[in-house]
């Protein structure tokens, strides 16, 4: 089934900033159809990534591009009804970012000032006030932060749990009742379609804090235990499906995928010959302890290769600590090696690389001074971020299954848009962060590194229209993810 794109002009208020897309066609909606299902009443559940999230916030503009929003509208023209999203009306002037009790715990938005060529938060003073409930069930119940679990949980919309971390501020703004779930409230709408794209996070705080926290842990850095996101998503299907609704589902990506752990290279620093010696000077003390422990037969020699720091003049790889190695603390050995090509830095690595400690010049981070495991998604990390990903996956797939419902392969979408995506219009996008102009109108990321900027969510309604089109013989228009924005560029930020 061939599908066409209901064409959509960006009304810019500058050529490098962001813009807002309308229609320009009219559109013959004798020609579409809705298939089998029912999008009367459309409900969106999922996290950061469902909320419309980027550049680091919610913002107003930015919300309106998110992907449930561009479904929505699509939706609507074979019979789709009325969508709501949480009120950013507070959000004056476009910052995002979020106060509790005029003290501010999120962040602006992200643009990036020309005049420096990186990205910054937008300046001012967020707007967005927790505290002023809105008490009201969204057809839009994206809430950045949760876990698959957390759609379930009671009190999670409770602001008296926001000072004890049992409860999320983005929910709490919202929530019709200090005890309700997010699923509850969900329900209450009478959705006769939905998606639900959750688990996300169930993987991916481990991997932005550097695989600092434990797999199968519940804490805001762990990777959740199989069992309770097994339960927790069969839940919400068994929930979701209770009247006979329709939908789709979206599985996880991969972390390796997105910007935040691609950007910073592993070998990103560029050294003298004389640089190169005074730092292997000062690592051979540790690296002939390394000798010692070979010949104490505690490690081997392949072990003893892969921890030997030694710098070259030219690009170097940073120094790393990494918990995986064989524990040599009773020789008073520390657990360092240089890292490899399989080994990520976090995006927010690139700040403090190569930059001395407290201003002493001879303590440099990832050189002198190993890179701590918040920097680094080691390789063994890695493993573990992709096989909790792969055994959350299958979960989805057969939870869908079950209940008949269609699934939207996002890690396969995604794992794509690394080396490109071709959108219909024949335009490549990539997964790439922002480099400056060259691919200022083919970046689908934003500028947080993690979350998709309104370009890339309006891939990902393209991907979920397909599947509804093809799973429901449905026949829904399709979007130019041309016409969204891409990163805000800004004279100055002042």
């Amino acid at each position: 089934m061939k599908n066409k794109y209901i064409y959509i002009l960006p009304v810019l208020a500058m050529a490098i900033a962001g813009c807002e897309p309308s229609f320009e066609n009219e559109v013959d909606d004798a020609i579409y159809s809705k298939g089998e299902a029912d999008f009367t009443t459309y409900v969106a559940l999922g996290n950061s990534l469902t909320a419309g999230f980027m550049d680091g916030t919610v913002f107003k503009s930015g919300q309106e591009n998110s992907f449930p929003n561009i479904l929505a509208k699509q939706f609507a023209v074979v019979g789709g009804g009325v969508f709501t999203q949480p009120s950013y009306a507070d959000d004056t002037n476009n910052l995002g970012g979020l106060l509790i009790n005029g003290t501010a715990v999120k962040g602006t938005r992200l643009i990036i000032n020309m005049a420096t060529g990186l990205p910054e938060n937008l300046k001012g003073v967020s707007t967005i006030e927790v505290t002023k409930l809105q008490a009201k069930a969204y057809n839009n119940m994206g809430i950045p932060g949760a876990k698959s679990f957390h759609l379930t949980l009671p009190n999670y919309g409770n602001i008296a749990g926001i000072q004890t971390g049992t409860a999320n501020p983005y929910f709490v703004r919202q929530a019709t009742s200090a005890a309700v779930t997010v699923l509850d409230d969900a329900m209450s709408l009478n959705p006769t379609f939905f998606t639900n794209w959750i688990g996300n996070n169930d993987v991916l705080g481990y991997s932005t804090s550097g695989g600092v926290g434990i797999v199968g842990g519940t804490g805001e850095n762990d990777i959740t235990p199989v069992p309770v996101f097994k339960r927790a998503y069969e839940e919400i299907i068994e929930k979701l499906t209770s009247k006979g609704a329709k939908g789709a589902v979206a599985t996880i990506p991969d972390v390796t995928a997105i910007p935040y752990f691609t950007t910073v290279p592993y070998n990103p620093v560029p050294l003298d010959a004389s640089t190169a010696a005074m730092l292997n000077a000062g690592y051979a003390q540790y690296n002939g302890g390394l000798l010692l422990a070979l010949g104490g037969g505690m490690i081997t020699q392949k072990e003893v290769d892969a921890r030997t720091v030694k710098f070259t003049a030219g690009k170097n790889a940073v120094v790393i600590e990494d918990k995986f190695l064989t524990n040599l603390s009773g020789l008073g050995m520390p657990s360092y090696r240089q890292a490899t090509k399989e080994d990520l830095l976090v995006f927010t690595s690139q700040a403090i690389i190569g930059k001395p400690i407290g201003g002493d010049a001879t303590k440099i981070h990832g050189l002198s001074v190993p890179l701590s495991d918040e920097w680094v998604l080691s390789k063994d990390e890695i493993t573990n971020a992709r096989q909790a990903t792969v055994e959350f996956n299958n979960i989805i797939k057969a939870a869908a299954a079950s209940k008949g419902l269609a699934v939207v392969d996002m890690n396969e979408v995604l794992n794509k848009a690394v080396s490109g995506l071709r959108a219909e219009d024949g335009q490549i996008y990539t997964a790439d962060y922002f480099k400056g102009l060259s691919n200022l109108s083919t970046v689908m990321f934003s500028l947080d590194g993690v979350h998709l900027n309104a370009r890339g969510y309006a891939f990902v309604a393209n991907e979920i229209l397909r599947t509804v089109n093809s799973y429901y013989k449905a026949n829904i228009p399709l979007v130019n993810p041309a016409t969204y924005p891409g990163p805000t560029l800004l004279p100055s930020n002042n």
